[in-house]
């Protein structure tokens, strides 16, 4: 396909997701399905040139003065990709295939490109109802955290040291130009093209031999301030495809136990290929079984409770662009409430002296600081670790730095950090 062929094919996509109301990624499938001679290349290109779109969609629509599929494939192709009007009118030639040539407003638009006294959830591209959240929770910095959050994230990895060092899997990987990341000691970094692209890892032999496994820098470092101990008891309460389970078993060098549990057995199915893949053997399974309480024999036992608790998502916004569009307030109140429950369940496991590692991957205040204030609050025989001693635990004292101004605990962002938006409290059960 040519790139004008794949222009048109992101702007018919758009269309079919804002017209049904659909998750991108299932609208790309079905399109993909629909035209079987589009190659891997122009699907990716495609779903690239959609998701960045979406990327950037509030701003492109007040610029382009319209919230059409074509004004905001202009606006992110100039906003993201730094196209001026020459050559977004090579892509929009109007040719066999090509979308229809720029008309005079949209050249105008292009070549203006007007932002200045856009409200902050516009320059930001964050829905409008998620505004006073956002400025509870970063202040001033919202529009540039919003911007953080509107840009392609790198393609993370985790080295897997039960199967080698960092400089092993970069020997392997140099093809890929991958460099150490800046935070944690067991991350890679792999830059994404200027389409957007980064490399599949699927053939890879350090990922196939489980050397590596993709992970994003800030979800390794939520695993790392959980400090888990060789020789520990460990229940991940919500392990779903078992990515920071794996990196907790790389910690304890397979001593101790880690039970992995979702509520939902579904979102435990990739949990058995990567355990196999990773050499990690201290890990069971506990998958729901109807009515029977598949963790009663753990109840006090546990040094560890790791609760990666469902939440809206908000800090992953790079990965899952048009997520931020289809969330809706009510969905905030939801994740609030199923926080609680799953934090609830988790004192059962806990014995005196051991602690709850409470995670999103969210950055709103609600989700956050005001959830562990709330279960101290309701929990007084539990108590917040201090960010300092959180950092110290996990060897990694210039953690510290991203301790939260608003309560118990570490906040990590794209902009703060590099990485994709977590947070992380540790609380401890008194002996």
């Amino acid at each position: 396909m040519t790139p004008s062929a794949r222009v048109s094919a992101a702007i018919e996509i758009l269309g079919v997701t804002f017209g049904q109301r659909r998750p991108l990624a299932e609208a790309l499938k079905d399109w993909g399905i629909a035209h079987r001679f589009a190659g891997s290349k122009d699907r990716a290109a495609i779903a690239n040139l959609a998701f960045d779109a979406l990327r950037v969609r509030a701003s492109s629509a007040y610029a382009m003065g319209s919230d059409e599929p074509r004004a905001l494939l202009i606006g992110a192709l100039h906003d993201l990709r730094g196209l001026d009007v020459a050559g977004m009118e090579a892509l929009f030639s109007g040719e066999r295939f090509a979308p229809e040539p720029l008309n005079d407003a949209e050249r105008a638009r292009i070549g203006a490109w007007l932002l200045e006294g856009a409200p902050d959830h516009i320059a930001g591209n964050y829905p409008d109802w998620l505004a006073p959240s956002l400025g509870a929770a970063f202040g001033a910095d919202a529009v540039e955290e919003g911007r953080a959050l509107a840009t392609r994230a790198p393609v993370d990895l985790r080295v897997n040291v039960l199967k080698g060092a960092r400089d092993k899997a970069r020997k392997l990987l140099e093809h890929l130009e991958p460099e150490p990341t800046p935070l944690s000691p067991y991350g890679l970094r792999i830059a994404v093209g200027s389409d957007g692209r980064g490399p599949s890892m699927l053939a890879e032999t350090a990922y196939v031999k489980g050397l590596v496994e993709v992970q994003d820098e800030g979800s390794q470092i939520a695993a790392l301030l959980a400090a888990a101990k060789s020789g520990e008891q460990v229940l991940d309460l919500c392990a779903g495809g078992g990515g920071k389970t794996l990196a907790l078993a790389a910690q304890m060098d397979n001593r101790g136990q880690i039970y992995a549990h979702d509520s939902d057995g579904r979102r435990l199915t990739p949990i058995f290929d990567r355990l196999e893949r990773s050499g990690a053997r201290n890990v069971q399974t506990r998958p729901p079984r109807g009515q029977v309480d598949v963790l009663a024999d753990l109840a006090g036992r546990c040094d560890l409770v790791f609760v990666d608790a469902p939440c809206t998502g908000t800090g992953v916004w790079r990965r899952h662009p048009d997520a931020k569009w289809r969330m809706r307030p009510g969905a905030l109140e939801t994740r609030r409430r199923e926080q609680e429950e799953v934090l609830a369940n988790a004192v059962r496991f806990v014995k005196p002296g051991g602690r709850i590692v409470y995670v999103t991957c969210s950055i709103l205040i609600e989700e956050n600081e005001a959830q562990a204030k709330s279960f101290l609050e309701q929990h007084p025989n539990f108590t917040a670790v201090p960010a300092e001693q959180m950092a110290k635990a996990a060897g990694l004292p210039d953690l510290a730095r991203f301790a939260s101004a608003h309560g118990p605990g570490l906040r990590l962002s794209p902009r703060t950090a590099g990485t994709d938006g977590f947070y992380v409290a540790v609380l401890m059960a008194k002996e």
